[in-house]
């Protein structure tokens, strides 16, 4: 019996001692967790769950610690497990995890996550986007197709991400081992903390071998995606909260990322300062610089975000300051992710989001800036760039349509890669819209004419002035229909309608303008001054149409400003019909247009007329001569000679 006891006090001791131990490996991984040391933390939860204890609260934080690690797989295990565990959760954990699968190919597992997600996240954008796109797919894969991908040659076995050109160079981000005895690892991945490195620049844009960018940017923490001013002599890049050899830290210990700013000096990068909108209590971090280099584009998750990272956008004074950040707005911020921007010379924002649907984890998305600073809608670039996996830090040259990317994906060298591309085909069909500006009379060239460019619902989209020779040209989309305005000091502005082609080229629309004042002299014809061609009337008839009487107010007009103007009113016919006919039907025409301008208080002296019939036929369209329509058109014309003034 003693022994029976003994036993007994021994099994209840170990239970108790082992679930305390639970208990306290539990607690160290929490704080590992809101330390962000997430791999330790993994470790720690996947020992406790292998020996059969189960937790909603461990669970989440196993599946969030994966998915925060991109490790989309191992996440949607554990989400798995959370959700088997048949408990009440929050509406983020359903997206996640709807995330994830996509990750695996469990698409219509997704898709039912993503359709709980909406029933119970209100106004969530996540949700608005899904519904509005539940085609999304058939929208990814009609995007695709699109690029030549293959591995950019400078990759390691660790992470490998984040590129930027300069001088003819590519600097990249790198967790590569140096070798260095200092070499620290970050918990968050257990990846060595990160440095620039760079790599010429060959034919095709292929690197080189790489090498350790500048030591005065490298320090023992983290350095990052940098972005460099076309002069090369300013650098922006993320770095942690480290400067001048000490390291800050926020109310929770944790040391975040900042933006900061380095110039030339002397040729080494020097001054190293952070920007001011910088925080102790959030991060900023992966800059890009807009095409005239006076906005900076960053990710941060500071006040203001609407998800757990947003993109905003801050001006750079010409003094060097900065104003104060702008969120980019929710037609490109998520609940979600949004990181990585970069801006082409194209006015296009590429950046990556796992809030915008797409393929799992990170996609590429593009939006198209305007000139009124409104975003395009943003479409996904298509599943040659994207993949289940994630897909970040796009990086495009618009001329050689050449650029690099960092994936996670299967099949890679290390933990991250960067990978090479060329675009064969651009996501949204093109035409150029072009033409030139002229006098409708003298068919001179108008140089410095200025012509906007509107949608079909006359929103502004752009302006320019024409060249030397009167040209213009706007990029436009395939099969749309736009509005081109021109206008010119001295002549009457004028809009033309155009729908252009449906496929990739060109579009011509040529633009004439009439002079605001037109000189006249004895033997020139006034109706040319306000483009009068003909004065209509109906068919075999010689009655005033409403549409000619508003040409002959016209004449009225100058004949009332001019009272010694005299007028010699000529009309004429095309071909068809008889001599006889057609003299006689001009001459009644001539007729009722001078009666009509006496009949508005204009003497009778002031007018000679007659009908010409065809007798002065300006082509070759004759009797027996097969024409156009067009090409009678031109025969048919009325004129108003001077032949006093």
């Amino acid at each position: 019996m003693k022994n029976k006891i003994l036993l007994y006090i021994t099994i209840v001791s170990v239970f108790s001692l082992n679930i305390y131990s639970q208990k306290a490996r539990l607690a160290a991984a929490d704080q590992k967790y809101d330390n962000y040391a997430y791999i330790d933390a993994i470790k720690t939860y996947e020992r406790v769950a292998e020996k059969g204890y189960k937790s909603a609260d461990m669970f989440q934080k196993l599946g969030n610690a994966y998915y925060f690690n991109a490790q989309l797989e191992n996440a949607a295990k554990w989400y798995g497990e959370l959700f088997a565990m048949n408990t009440s959760v929050e509406p983020e954990y359903y997206y996640r995890y709807s995330q994830s699968l996509r990750a695996i190919g469990e698409n219509k597992q997704a898709d039912a996550m993503m359709v709980k997600f909406v029933e119970l996240s209100g106004n969530d954008n996540r949700a608005k986007l899904f519904k509005k796109n539940r085609n999304y797919l058939a929208e990814i894969k009609a995007n695709s197709g699109r690029y030549d991908i293959e591995d950019a040659g400078i990759n390691s076995k660790y992470s490998d991400y984040g590129t930027a050109i300069y001088n003819n160079k590519i600097v990249f981000t790198s967790a590569r081992d140096t070798g260095s005895i200092g070499q620290r690892k970050h918990t968050w991945t257990n990846q060595y903390f990160t440095n620039l490195y760079m790599a010429d620049l060959g034919d095709q844009m292929t690197p080189g071998a790489p090498s350790k960018f500048d030591k005065n940017i490298n320090s023992k923490f983290h350095e990052s995606t940098p972005v460099f001013t076309k002069d090369g002599n300013t650098m922006y890049f993320t770095r942690n909260n480290f400067i001048d050899g000490k390291k800050g830290k926020n109310g929770n210990d944790v040391t975040l990322i900042k933006i900061y700013k380095a110039t030339i000096e002397k040729e080494k990068w020097a001054n190293i300062i952070e920007l001011p909108f910088n925080s102790n209590n959030y991060s900023t971090a992966h800059p890009t610089l807009s095409q005239d280099e006076k906005t900076l584009y960053f990710a941060s998750d500071m006040p203001g975000t609407l998800g757990l990272s947003d993109l905003f956008k801050v001006k750079i004074n010409d003094d060097g300051s900065f104003g104060t950040p702008e969120n980019l707005g929710n037609t490109i911020n998520t609940p979600g992710r949004e990181t990585f921007p970069f801006m082409s010379d194209e006015n296009e924002i590429y950046f990556a989001s796992d809030g915008h649907p797409g393929l799992g984890g990170l996609d590429v998305f593009v939006s198209k800036i305007s000139q009124d600073g409104t975003f395009s809608e943003v479409q996904n670039v298509g599943a040659d760039i994207n993949s289940p996996k994630d897909d970040f830090a796009y990086l495009i040259d618009t001329k050689s349509r050449r650029g690099f990317f960092t994936s996670n994906r299967d099949g890679g060298q290390g933990y991250d890669d960067i990978y090479k591309f060329l675009e064969n085909k651009r996501l949204t069909c093109e035409q150029e819209l072009y033409g030139q500006i002229t006098d409708i009379d003298s068919k001179e060239v108008l140089p410095n004419s200025k012509v906007s460019l509107f949608d079909k619902r006359f929103k502004d989209i752009s302006s320019m002035m024409s060249d030397q020779k009167g040209n213009y040209s706007f990029m436009v989309e395939c099969d749309k229909t736009y509005y081109v305005r021109a206008e010119k000091p001295e002549y009457t502005t004028k809009e033309e309608k155009i729908t252009v082609d449906k496929d990739q080229g060109k579009t011509k629309l040529d633009i004439a303008l009439e002079k605001i004042t037109c000189k006249v002299a004895i033997g020139d014809d006034l109706g040319k001054c306000f483009g009068i061609k003909m004065i209509y009337f109906d068919f075999d008839k010689s009655d005033i149409r409403p549409e000619a009487a508003l040409d002959l107010e016209k004449i009225l007009d100058v004949l009332k400003q001019y009272p010694n103007m005299k007028l010699d009113i000529r009309s004429h016919t095309d071909s068809r019909g008889s001599f006889k006919y057609n003299e006689a039907l001009s001459d009644r025409r001539v007729k009722s247009t001078i009666a009509w301008l006496i009949k508005n208080g204009i003497n009778s002296n002031r007018f000679i007329g007659r009908g010409y019939g065809e007798y002065e036929l300006v082509n070759k369209c004759s009797d027996g001569v097969n024409c156009t329509e067009e090409e009678h058109q031109l025969n048919r014309r009325s004129e108003f000679i001077i032949t006093d003034l």
